[in-house]
């Protein structure tokens, strides 16, 4: 088994595959790379179990078959050739594997590719298609509010929820909660699983332009075909938790104020908070937002004031600073409204105008009890 690929295009195609390999793994073989030639066509697979991604790319071969070649050691020398075509011989027997170039010739072990996990069928699918820039953007809008406890594996994803009028992504970690909903998109049936963190990050950096998405999915895959990439991915079993029994429904009290002003008072506030609990107080006096912090260890405190719109009764309220600034950077629009009912119910932030058509956002921050 021959084939000639051109050195850069195999190094791109690795790199955006690569990301699904763990850097201890159980079983040996997941160090590798699967190659398969079907006829001019070059398949490449890398997984971690959990997660499988697969592109293609076009070589000039003669024969068909297969082989794992050790990822590492394959991307460190791909790394330092400029771009010209690289010519592999894999011996049948021994999977030794002879790269020659211009330069000279490198010689790796490979093994045996049936050794390599067998990709998951999924039986009785559903389907949707999103298109890739919807898909990015809900993915960047959501992922950085999904948790990292192991004990509560359903809130260490983002939950999909496709209904016949609309679909909506969540995650949460049980202190901030992120909606993203498209009133632009609709699927055939209603239906919802949660995807892990991981499948997530890499398609993030992936599908920038790809066109549209098609996903498909049953009770526990998920398969999403885009741009000659194909990922694979095991849900999260479990039931998400009732995210919409959190939202407040009552919110009396708005503030209407200039993103960039809020997120830059709060980063310098934050500075002088006690750096256990990390509490930003917000005090709203009329159309004045005083933003104050204070550390009692140290006998630090900062306090700032800015002008904003506000509708409602004169209030005190305290936040991690850290969820406000996740929050803040996380959204696009000029002006944000915080809306609230009491000191001790969770916030809500939403963009003043929509940056898109179609699309709704929501994000909950839940308070921190203020020390009088």
């Amino acid at each position: 088994m021959n084939f000639i690929v051109s050195s850069t295009a195999l190094l791109k195609q690795l790199q955006a595959v690569g990301g699904v390999l763990n850097s201890s793994n159980t079983l040996p073989i997941l160090d590798n790379f699967l190659f398969e030639i079907k006829g001019k066509e070059l398949t490449i697979s890398a997984s971690d179990l959990e997660t499988t991604m697969t592109t293609k790319l076009a070589v000039e071969a003669k024969k068909d078959g297969d082989v794992a070649v050790p990822a590492k050691l394959l991307l460190d020398i791909l790394k330092t050739f400029p771009d010209h075509p690289l010519t592999f011989k894999i011996d049948e027997k021994t999977f030794g594997i002879e790269i020659s170039s211009d330069y000279g010739k490198y010689k790796l072990s490979g093994h045996n590719g049936d050794e390599f996990p067998k990709t998951p069928a999924l039986e009785a699918p559903s389907t949707v298609t999103i298109s890739s820039e919807v898909l990015q953007r809900a993915i960047e809008k959501t992922i950085f509010a999904a948790g990292n406890d192991d004990l509560r594996p359903v809130m260490s994803g983002i939950f999909c929820q496709f209904e016949t009028d609309n679909v909506i992504f969540v995650a949460t970690d049980a202190h901030k909660l992120v909606r993203y909903k498209r009133n632009d998109i609709k699927a055939d049936s209603a239906s919802s699983f949660i995807i892990p963190k991981k499948p997530m990050n890499l398609m993030k950096g992936l599908l920038g332009g790809n066109g549209d998405v098609t996903v498909t999915y049953n009770e526990s895959n998920a398969r999403f075909d885009f741009g000659g990439f194909t990922l694979i991915c095991r849900l999260i079993d479990g039931n998400y938790p009732n995210y919409e029994a959190v939202i407040p429904n009552e919110n009396p009290n708005r503030l209407t104020i200039d993103r960039l002003s809020l997120l830059s008072s709060i980063k310098r506030v934050s500075i002088f908070a006690n750096k256990t609990t990390h509490q930003v107080r917000l005090k709203i006096n009329g159309s004045e937002l005083s933003v104050s912090a204070e550390d009692l260890d140290f006998s630090n405190e900062a306090n700032e004031r800015l002008t904003c719109s506000y509708e409602g009764e004169d209030m005190e309220i305290g936040f991690n600073s850290r969820f406000m600034l996740e929050m803040l950077n996380n959204m696009g629009a000029e002006s944000v409204v915080l809306e609230l009912s009491a000191p001790n119910r969770a916030g809500i932030l939403v963009p003043e105008q929509p940056e898109n058509d179609g699309e709704d956002i929501l994000m909950l921050v839940m308070p921190v009890m203020l020390n009088h």
